[in-house]
């Protein structure tokens, strides 16, 4: 059995809100993306969110 890896979004903010998308979504949290980092992790599902601005650099 293989585990799929979490998504990666690229997105135009740096404050975002994650609720897990679909029927077995998570509740919904609001995560910020630090400007020197350019990405966050959402700590249910793990999707990454990349700053528009850093995805070139990942």
């Amino acid at each position: 059995m293989t585990t799929e890896a979490p998504e990666t979004v690229i997105v135009d903010k740096f404050r975002i809100s994650c609720d897990g998308g679909g029927a077995n979504g998570h509740p919904r949290v609001w995560l910020q993306i630090p400007s020197e980092q350019g990405w966050v992790e959402c700590p249910y599902c793990d999707t990454k969110y990349i700053h528009s601005d850093f995805a070139e650099k990942d």
